[in-house]
């Protein structure tokens, strides 16, 4: 029986020490390039195999300053300033879903929700929350923050099968992303809670309530330059 947990044991440990190496070796290929399927990407094309899949790289200067303020005021106003982690965020998180007795906020970065875009997988486990946080360690420590939001940007889902803000602009406004106004930005930004439901349920008053949010602290967020 000791021999048997030994052996179970050093296979669990072999699987997961490659997991490691597969991550490492990736962030080291995107740090200078282009990421053309994430693992959310992936999912779809196997859950949706008879829908394409809209997705298009552009570079950091190739998309408008006034989307990079939005997603950061949406989703993570301390980007800037934090090391991949927001405590103090997660805390208010867990005392917002607490009090409401169910999940009403999320204390996830940037940096936290491209790691589970790239890598992992959508379901809510101790173990996924694990691996998301050793992901972000690594890529907070190879990337810059620069590269965070540009591959974030270029990855995130917008809509059904709807993968970064080139193909999201294009979907909706039939622009390229380098030219979105200020309000097209905030309604792209206001999608990334729940993409799939917004797109299809635009007068919803959640998302009406988001846009309202990023309009008004749009102005304070900081980005990379």
């Amino acid at each position: 029986m000791k021999t048997l947990f030994m052996r179970i044991f050093l296979i669990l440990m072999t699987l997961f020490l490659m997991i490691q190496l597969w991550i490492f070796a990736s962030l080291l290929w995107w740090r200078t390039h282009p990421v053309e399927r994430s693992m959310f990407m992936r999912i779809d094309a196997i859950q949706y195999p008879d829908e394409t899949l809209q997705h298009k790289w552009r570079s950091y200067d190739q998309i408008s300053n006034q989307f990079k303020h939005a997603v950061v005021a949406a989703e993570d106003g301390k980007f800037l300033h934090h090391h991949g982690f927001d405590f103090e965020g997660m805390q208010v998180a867990l005392q917002r879903n607490a009090k409401a007795d169910g999940i009403v906020a999320g204390g996830s970065t940037i940096s936290q929700q491209l790691a589970k875009n790239l890598f992992l997988f959508n379901q809510r486990s101790f173990v996924r929350k694990g691996q998301e946080a050793i992901a972000t360690f690594m890529m907070e420590r190879l990337w810059s923050k620069q590269r965070i939001l540009e591959v974030y940007m270029n990855s995130v889902e917008l809509g059904a099968n709807i993968y970064g803000v080139e193909a999201a602009s294009r979907h909706y406004f039939h622009k390229s992303s380098k030219n979105l106004t200020r309000e097209q930005a905030i309604f792209l930004a206001a999608l990334l809670p729940n993409p799939r439901y917004y797109q299809e349920h635009p007068q919803d008053e959640k998302f009406r309530s988001r846009k309202r949010f990023i309009a008004k602290y749009i102005r304070y967020s900081q980005i990379p330059t």
